[in-house]
């Protein structure tokens, strides 16, 4: 995988596994984001797709953003290419015709919490831990996402304090499916996906529509409010100074 950072394989039951690997923390930067929008969106399109198992190699799911492609752009480009992207893809997985299943291990950070929380269905292992430590980064986003997870005032509490939530907090509010041990979490992830799977495959794009269509909200336009305010700490200054501050921390940020 190694550059490619995305990859997909579509097995004879109809199960398409699409793997983020982008060392050391699977932060993505514009251009992975795009490619995993692209993935996603192909894959529902696919006849012989039934389910799309999303699921990461290494330490974590997925840490966000790559903070230095921000800092290495003395202009908009790069923040306008990570926002856009992140669009892109927390859409896809909203958007995808088939039920998405996310097998989370390890850190699920920022746009991490985007991914899941457009996801169908969460399998996490016991070590993984969820969060938004945008406000400590100098950036806003995925509240959206982070309020399909959790109760609302757990949600602004997390933002606020960049606090997390353990895999058995997210599985007690009913928002993750099942909480397994590391060694067990593709295996299990893969099981439920072959529920989803075994299913008449029509009946099931026709219900991942009609769950989309009676949403008690516009999920994509709400991101793409809550971006407004990423843009505007942009502009002012403040979030290079954010950043710049957490990549001279002791432990070198990400």
């Amino acid at each position: 995988m190694g550059t490619d950072m995305i990859s997909a394989d579509v097995d004879e039951h109809g199960i398409a596994e699409v793997v983020m690997d982008h060392p050391p923390v699977n932060a993505l930067p514009a251009a992975g984001w795009y490619r995993l929008a692209e993935t996603v969106t192909r894959l529902g399109q696919d006849s012989a797709v039934r389910v799309v198992l999303l699921r990461a190699e290494g330490r974590g799911f997925n840490a966000g953003v790559d903070i230095k492609e921000l800092q290495a752009d003395t202009g908009h480009d790069a923040i306008i290419g990570v926002n856009r992207g992140c669009f892109a893809a927390f859409a896809a997985i909203y958007d995808c015709a088939v039920p998405v299943v996310a097998a989370v291990n390890g850190f699920c950070l920022g746009g991490g919490i985007g991914l899941v929380g457009n996801s169908d269905i969460i399998v996490a292992a016991e070590d993984a831990v969820f969060g938004l430590p945008e406000v400590a980064r100098g950036a806003l986003g995925a509240a959206t996402h982070l309020s399909r997870l959790v109760p609302m005032h757990k949600a602004r509490a997390m933002m606020y304090t960049t606090a997390t939530a353990s895999a058995a907090e997210l599985h007690a509010f009913g928002s993750v499916w099942d909480v397994v041990p590391v060694d067990r979490l593709r295996t299990r992830a893969r099981e439920v996906a072959a529920e989803i799977a075994d299913k008449n495959p029509t009946v099931m794009r026709a219900a991942k529509e009609a769950f989309n269509g009676i949403d008690l909200w516009d999920v994509k336009r709400s991101y793409r409010y809550e971006q407004g305010f990423t843009f505007e700490v942009n502009l002012s200054g403040v979030a290079h100074e954010v950043r710049d501050a957490f990549g001279r921390r002791p432990d070198g940020g990400e």
